[in-house]
């Protein structure tokens, strides 16, 4: 759904860059309650949250606000349409919030708005709930009436740079402009290192995982810097490449299996490589994200929703079968237990309160060090196949092989623990455990 807003730009002056047109200038506050009105941060590739940074900005608000267009670069505004009106005002209109709308200055935004908020009198308990862009705009909405009285008595200007089409009547420069957007974005957040895996959230290349995970996954990734959520996304990406890397990929596309361990962000790196090959995924028309096209890929990525799971499954039972295996679970050093009896303990063995699984956070009694897990989670690809139709899938339930044979498994996986001593570091880093475990379940199917 489009939305419409009109802003008057003072001290305006307009720029011409291929197919992108600059108009720059300062907004009143009107014009910036407007803007708040109308656009939100999806198209911005990092969201806003309330920290040092948006505090220094409302004390510049508060006691300069006269030097203030001098102390900030202001906020970048991307339309696909607009019309020039009379007295330096401009009809802009975000078509596609997903791709327009605030694509850089989101601290700005929000301190400003945080602002605004304090001047009409907003009561300080309502206030320290505005700590990111989401809770900001919901009292933003709440609180409109009273804003609107104080409007016309806020004393303030914010640099703007609003970018549109060059051309509105040349269809191709319409569609150049729209793809540009997301370089232009990345390269004005730089200074904010904008992460590899926000840049392919907002290029729609895990819109698909995204899809397929559970919701209770989902709702709890990380997609983009700032974002919220417990589970980062580089963390799903690196274990996507259990699935994928049975698949024959084009430019030799690969990533070994010990770097699903070691080296997340070549995980990322290649994920993306993959998600915009031409063979792979095409570019959408019109737009910068992509679209998956190919089936073998998507098949895998189906497989790969299912493994924060079975990680977690995994997780939970890893220590009791690896104790029925033949070992000590308890005495490695790199794992901690919780036992009530002993949470007073001053002994670092033992967790004052009961450990969680990564991704459900389901409550378990030993911590189980990822060095141990992601190679026996590699070598479960032994229990999937290609079906007729060419398609990667399960030929083995995950879930019945760890009910009944983890323990037969553990037999002569714990052989690669032993072999890095114990240390999870060396057991995740060396290529031999993955092998190890590989080798161990396909023995048993």
């Amino acid at each position: 759904m489009s939305k419409n807003i009109i802003l008057k730009i003072e001290q305006c002056s307009e720029q011409e860059c291929g197919p992108v047109r600059k108009i720059i200038g300062l907004i009143g506050p009107k014009s910036f309650c407007q803007l708040i009105d109308a656009a939100d941060l999806s198209a911005n590739p990092r969201s806003a949250k309330k920290g040092a940074v948006t505090s220094d900005i409302e004390t510049s608000l508060a006691e300069k606000p006269e030097l203030f267009p001098a102390m900030t670069k202001g906020i970048l505004i991307a339309a696909s349409n607009y019309k020039e009106l009379e007295r330096q005002r401009y009809r802009l209109t975000f078509e596609d919030t997903e791709v327009e709308g605030l694509l850089d200055g989101g601290h700005n935004a929000l301190a400003t708005g945080r602002h605004v908020l304090t001047q009409a009198d907003i009561d300080e308990k309502t206030l320290r709930r505005a700590k990111d862009w989401d809770s900001f705009s919901t009292i933003w909405a709440e609180k409109r009436e009273e804003i609107s009285d104080i409007e016309e008595l806020l004393e303030f200007e914010m640099p703007v740079e609003i970018q549109v089409p060059a051309k509105m009547s040349d269809p191709y420069v319409v569609s150049e402009f729209k793809s540009s957007l997301l370089e232009i974005g990345s390269a004005r957040n730089n200074n904010a290192q904008l992460t590899e895996e926000t840049k392919g959230n907002k290029q729609g290349l895990y819109d698909d995982l995204k899809s397929f995970l559970p919701a209770h996954i989902s709702q709890n990734v990380e997609w983009k810097s700032n974002d919220g959520g417990r589970i980062k996304v580089r963390e799903l990406l690196a274990l996507s490449w259990i699935p994928l890397g049975l698949l024959e990929l084009p430019n030799g596309i690969h990533v070994l299996p010990n770097q699903i361990y070691r080296n997340k962000a070549v995980c990322v790196d290649a994920y993306n490589r993959l998600l915009k090959h031409p063979d792979v995924s095409s570019n959408v028309e019109g737009g910068y994200d992509f679209e998956l096209t190919d089936g073998r890929v998507e098949a895998a990525l189906r497989i790969a929703a299912d493994l924060p799971d079975i990680y977690d499954s995994l997780y939970a039972k890893f220590p009791d079968a690896y104790n029925k295996s033949g070992g000590a679970f308890g005495k490695i050093n790199a794992v901690r237990m919780y036992v009530e009896e002993k949470t007073t303990s001053n002994d670092k063995k033992y967790l004052k309160n009961p450990p969680r699984t990564p991704f459900r956070q389901d409550e378990v009694k030993y911590t189980c060090p990822d060095g141990f897990l992601i190679p026996f989670l590699y070598g479960m690809r032994s229990l999937m196949a290609f079906g007729p139709d060419g398609l990667l899938k399960w030929a083995v339930d995950p879930d019945d092989f760890i009910s009944e044979k983890l323990v037969d498994a553990l037999k002569s996986y714990r052989l690669a623990i032993e072999l890095g001593n114990w240390d999870p570091q060396q057991v995740g880093k060396k290529l031999s455990a993955y092998d190890f475990s590989e080798s161990a379940i396909r023995n048993l199917i």
